[in-house]
């Protein structure tokens, strides 16, 4: 009974607070980008909800119980990814007053660079975040709770999809907030919980192997390989946290570049927080049950031995937080994208109030699209979502590519960026296909076979750097000049800055390194 009120009381203040901030919206750019008043503290928190989704309980803590704590990298290599994003991302972002990022890249190169990021991103964005999202999530309720997944999964984005709707950017970002609250609460009770079934840290260390507990793995490691966890995990980081539409749209809302500065450090702050409350405890739960854990079980395992009742409400609060913070932007950045990128594109003469109706009716529109999709993902197996999971990676390398050499170098062309987007692109959905087949169809590839064995993070490296050699040549061979006169690259406005802000981003940056070195 306690449990119920918990969770019902979680609902209630996630509709209060979406249903508010649609009363308050008037202008695409309230709906859209929540008026660009949106406070650091907000942002911050907002960047980690959405982050932070099922697939994290779920796929970190299946990680660490199989391979200990490398899989960490990623969380902890994002804390500096953003800290790009806060000091050379953001003030061009916010300089050019766009709304999306294919706007950004349209200004910066050319209208097909846009086209091709929009598209790309929105297809990714129901195929691979969406899908991902309801299926660790359908593990996670059927495992812990014992709820019919599909029935569940269709209230859930349901639910989702209303407060979205609703309220557009200020809804998302201010549940977010009290999402954020909810589920750190929840993963760190859990995991003290586990310590002290452990024997705390020093039982942990003495009941699983060394190496379990070292970050940064061998070069000839073939999941997390040292060159690929150092090289690998930063240029996917960047093109997630600096260039991706659901993560930067955030910072877009902020007033001023100090304040989206500020949120997106503090947001590399709370990314210290994952590999303590999220990887570690897929390592006790293998320490306390070897024989039972498999991976993908470890977190719910944890939640049905550990929780008392009561706490098991919270719980149950702080999946649903992950599960809805991450799709509610999923949501909203498809509606900025169709509204924003296609609409408004062919109809430049659309009213503020005709934006907004479109915004709403694309974000039921992807609301339905991501319930149809939902049998097709029950029939999903652990395998096919660590393949939805990599994909990802393989599109980033090209697209950061993009984005830094656009932004770093003047002499950068729009031919050079689109002929670097597509080749980058056909480049990993080859190596995609390749992993299916090999993987899954269990074909024999013959000597592709070593390039679907080659670690992905290694292969994101070869991508990029061919990506970015491709980019320079093409442009230095180009006859067309840059299009840098519409948006030119300002050193000084990134480095226009408080003081606390320079002095909190050196202590974040020294404290990452250490812990890098600590568990190295």
């Amino acid at each position: 009974m306690l449990d119920n009120a918990i969770i019902g009381l979680y609902f209630a203040i996630v509709f209060a607070v979406g249903f508010y901030f649609s009363r308050k919206e008037r202008t695409a750019q309230d709906y859209f980008l929540a008026g660009r008043d949106v406070g650091w503290f907000a942002i911050g928190a907002s960047l980690f909800a959405t982050n932070i989704s099922s697939e994290h309980f779920i796929g970190l803590a299946g990680s660490g119980a199989s391979t200990g704590l490398a899989v960490g990298v990623y969380e902890w290599s994002a804390s500096f990814c953003l800290m790009l994003l806060a000091w050379l991302f953001v003030p061009h972002y916010l300089r050019s007053g766009v709304y999306t990022m294919p706007e950004f890249l349209e200004r910066r190169f050319s209208p097909a660079c846009r086209s091709y990021l929009t598209w790309i991103s929105i297809v990714a964005y129901i195929f691979t975040k969406i899908s991902v999202s309801l299926f660790a999530g359908g593990i996670l309720i059927r495992e812990v709770f014992g709820w019919d997944y599909y029935t569940t999964a269709i209230l859930l984005v349901i639910a989702t999809g209303v407060y979205t709707v609703a309220g557009g950017l200020a809804a998302v970002i201010y549940t977010d907030l009290v999402q954020a609250f909810i589920l750190v609460a929840g993963a760190v009770m859990l995991t003290w919980l586990g310590l002290d079934e452990a024997g705390g840290f020093a039982g942990l260390r003495a009941k699983l192997p060394a190496d379990f507990f070292h970050i940064v793995k061998p070069a000839s490691d073939g999941v997390y390989p040292w060159t690929g966890t150092i090289f690998g995990t930063m240029i996917l980081g960047i093109w997630y946290w600096c260039t991706d539409q659901v993560i930067v749209q955030k910072t877009l809302s902020a007033p001023n570049v100090e304040e989206a500065r500020k949120g997106a450090l503090f947001c590399a702050a709370l990314k210290i927080l994952p590999v303590f409350i999220l990887v570690l405890p897929g390592l006790i739960a293998r320490a306390l049950w070897p024989g039972e854990v498999t991976g993908d079980n470890a977190y719910p395992m944890l939640v049905l031995r550990l929780m008392p009742v009561g706490l098991k409400g919270v719980m149950v609060a702080a999946l649903l937080a992950a599960l809805m913070s991450s799709l509610s932007s999923v949501f909203n950045s498809c509606s900025t994208l169709i509204t924003m990128d296609v609409y408004k594109k062919h109809h430049p003469e659309a009213s503020e109030a005709r934006l907004v109706m479109v915004g709403r009716l694309t974000t039921v529109a992807i609301v339905a699209l991501s319930i149809a999709w939902i049998p097709l993902i029950r029939n999903l197996n652990s395998e096919v979502y660590q393949y939805l999971q990599s994909v990802q990676s393989y599109v980033g390398a090209p697209i950061t590519a993009t984005f830094l050499t656009g932004i770093l170098w003047r002499g950068a062309t729009s031919r050079a960026a689109l002929v670097t987007l597509v080749t980058g692109g056909v480049i990993g959905a080859a190596r995609f296909g390749m992993d299916i087949l090999h993987n899954a169809f269990k074909m024999d590839l013959g000597p592709l076979n070593d390039v679907v064995k080659f670690s992905f993070l290694n292969f994101s490296v070869l991508v990029f750097l061919f990506c970015v050699a491709l980019m320079v040549t093409i442009s230095k061979a180009d006859p067309e000049p840059a299009r840098s006169q519409e948006l030119t690259v300002d050193w000084a406005a990134p480095m226009q800055a408080s003081r606390p802000a320079v002095a909190f981003t050196a202590v974040l940056a020294a404290a990452v390194a250490g812990l890098w070195i600590h568990f190295a």
